[in-house]
């Protein structure tokens, strides 16, 4: 695999779920080196797990969608693993079988290095009972399910948010080195911003299903005069403000995505606005008659 192919590579990606109900992106584009770690950032419904699915070839679009130079739909290049939250809720995962039998029925035998690895790294008992555990002990079993065959590009969707802080640096550190170590390529999703402020090499935003730049920026990330106008352009308002009153210094992971985040909900409530949607409290469509309340939920008259 040449080291001069990009890990992802991504034009104007457009997709929609079905006709009419509007675009979940609407112009991504992404240009991922290898050995690289990507950390994903917008809001909720934003489309960050519909571009990692269809990265990981889940769904299906028109877009030529660029993994290790191979189409993901056409292709199929080997070594991608996506790891989401759903797999979990997953009836077959919760049943009555011990962890050591459900390892081995995947083949955990064929990497006993790795996974023996990630069974101490994760603090993974092998007598467990899948029925029987914590949603963050069976969040550990899937991690090591999915990272114990070696993989070029993984895809992580919001998948640490059951762990707890030792398990979560943890499992970051070892992620680090795969990269380090085998040039492996990460993108991750997530919501928590405390302790990974070492761990991306590269940060994409994005907006309402769209990328706010044509490539990822560089992490860490230092604000300064002068700065890149290109840069710039994809800071929220806040750093730039700081940027331009001169004094340098490094940013803040936690700052950046937050100013993001409320420009992105500005930004939607006034799309939204423009199509009568309004969210939160309806308080002027509220009633203090009790009867006309409690008729709204009296279900027998109704379907009487």
């Amino acid at each position: 695999m040449s080291g001069d192919v990009p890990a992802v590579s991504v034009k104007d990606l457009r997709y929609q779920f079905a006709h009419g109900l509007g675009s979940a992106l609407d112009g991504c584009t992404l240009n991922l080196k290898r050995g690289s770690r990507t950390l994903l950032i917008g809001a909720n419904g934003a489309g960050k797990s519909t571009l990692l699915r269809l990265m990981a070839g889940k769904r299906l679009c028109d877009t030529d969608i660029q993994v290790f130079g191979m189409d993901v739909f056409r292709s199929r290049p080997r070594g991608v693993t996506y790891l989401g939250t759903e797999w979990a809720m997953n009836p077959v995962v919760r049943g009555d079988i011990s962890v050591e039998d459900f390892l081995n029925s995947l083949g955990g035998f064929r990497f006993k290095e790795r996974r023996d690895r990630l069974l101490d790294l994760l603090d993974i008992d092998l007598s467990w009972h899948m029925h029987a555990i914590s949603d963050g002990e069976r969040r550990r079993v899937q991690l090591c399910m999915g990272l114990m065959e070696p993989w070029d590009l993984l895809l992580l969707d919001e998948v640490t948010v059951d762990l707890d802080v030792q398990v979560r640096c943890d499992l970051l550190d070892f992620l680090k080195e795969e990269s380090n170590v085998r040039n492996a390529t990460i993108i991750y999703a997530t919501h928590i911003f405390d302790g990974i402020h070492d761990f991306p090499t590269d940060i994409i935003h994005i907006q309402l299903g769209r990328t706010t730049t044509d490539t990822s920026l560089p992490w860490p990330l230092k604000v300064y005069a002068g700065m890149p106008e290109t840069i710039l352009q994809a800071l929220p308002q806040n750093l730039v403000a700081e940027s331009k009153a001169g004094t340098a210094h490094e940013v803040s992971l936690l700052k950046l995505a937050l100013g993001w985040l409320r420009e992105d909900r500005a930004l939607r409530e006034k799309k939204e606005r423009k199509q009568g949607i309004k969210r939160g409290a309806k308080r002027d469509q509220e009633t203090t008659d009790a009867r006309k309340f409690f008729s709204q939920y009296d279900y027998h008259a109704h379907y009487a």
